[in-house]
């Protein structure tokens, strides 16, 4: 069974630009990693404060792999955690039928 991540990171007020520059730079990163099936950042158009980032990996390991990776420590603890308003997720696991 894959692993999947949802995460909505919210920007301060003034922030967009700093979030989605650490995305452009965080996304390719992703993608490339060993476990890595999916990734994929959205941008809201009607709350553009708003965005999205859907994770699909082979397996928790995975994920916690890329959790730990030296692009997500700089590019998303570094640059985008700290310009967020609020960083919620949500897990799952995906269903083998």
């Amino acid at each position: 069974m894959a692993f999947v991540c949802s995460a909505t990171w919210t920007a301060k007020p003034g922030e967009e630009g700093t979030v989605r520059d650490a995305l452009a730079k965080l996304s390719p990163e992703a993608r490339q990693e060993p476990g890595n099936l999916y990734y994929q950042a959205y941008q809201s158009p009607d709350e553009p404060a708003v965005f999205r980032i859907f994770e699909v990996y082979t397996d928790k390991d995975a994920f916690k792999a890329h959790v730990g990776s030296e692009h997500f420590t700089r590019w998303g603890v570094g640059q985008a955690i700290p310009a967020l308003e609020s960083n919620e997720h949500e897990t799952y696991e995906t269903l083998d039928f």
